[in-house]
């Protein structure tokens, strides 16, 4: 185990830190961007990235990649919604994605207002097509921005440091335990699952509350 791991992390380390910077970013902008967020798997490419990290300073950057590459892609959407919104969601795209999603965006937004930007970063499917459905209202693009870029840092951070720390913790103890790539296994297993678990129930209890309060005060998307 520990030899085919290390030859797996060894291969993502041995490409140039620039290039692993710059591809992180750029799938984070493909999977916050309505065109095609909705298939491109821009976490497991960052978690991969994260495993290369050789020193804080590399951290830090790709870190900062993937923020500006999540707000690039959000930023994006924001304006397709704003300009082509209508459009997008009457095509052969829009009706693809589903009018199901389309209006549990709609609702989640009129629902929670400011926090549906914020949320909606760590939700599948809402991530991409809440920054789309923003621009269709009436939502300004400073306040989305305001509640959007504190998302993608807490998004950052989260996933490039577990990823970072697990392993290096696997390359210290690598030569020590013959069991430690199941460590490291088991600790981005185990962050995953609470990843899926968080999701599970915050969709659970926006979707319980968005049936049980129909009629509820919505929060103004407007200025």
């Amino acid at each position: 185990m520990n030899d085919f791991l290390s030859w797996i992390l060894d291969a993502v380390q041995s490409v140039d830190p620039v290039l692993r910077t710059i591809l992180a970013g750029v799938a984070m902008m493909l999977e916050t961007s309505i065109l095609v967020g909705l298939i491109v798997p821009g976490d497991t490419i960052v978690i991969v990235a994260a495993t290369a990290v050789a020193s804080p300073v590399e951290g830090v950057l790709l870190g900062v990649a993937v923020v500006v590459g999540a707000l690039a892609g959000e930023s994006i959407g924001f304006w397709l919604g704003r300009w082509l919104g209508p459009r997008i969601r009457a095509s052969r795209l829009g009706a693809r994605i589903g009018d199901d999603n389309w209006r549990r965006a709609e609702l989640y937004l009129q629902r929670r207002g400011g926090p549906a930007v914020f949320i909606s970063r760590f939700l599948p499917v809402l991530h991409s097509l809440v920054p789309l459905t923003v621009g269709m209202s009436g939502f300004s693009f400073r306040r989305f921005l305001a509640w959007t870029i504190p998302a993608c840092v807490v998004w950052s951070v989260l996933y490039v440091s577990v990823a970072a720390a697990a392993a290096g913790t696997y390359r210290e103890l690598a030569d020590q335990l013959h069991y430690a790539g199941y460590i490291f296994v088991g600790v981005i297993a185990l962050f995953l699952l609470f990843v899926w678990l968080a999701k599970r129930f915050i969709i659970a209890r926006e979707a319980r509350h968005m049936h049980l309060e129909p009629d509820a005060e919505h929060h103004d998307v407007t200025d």
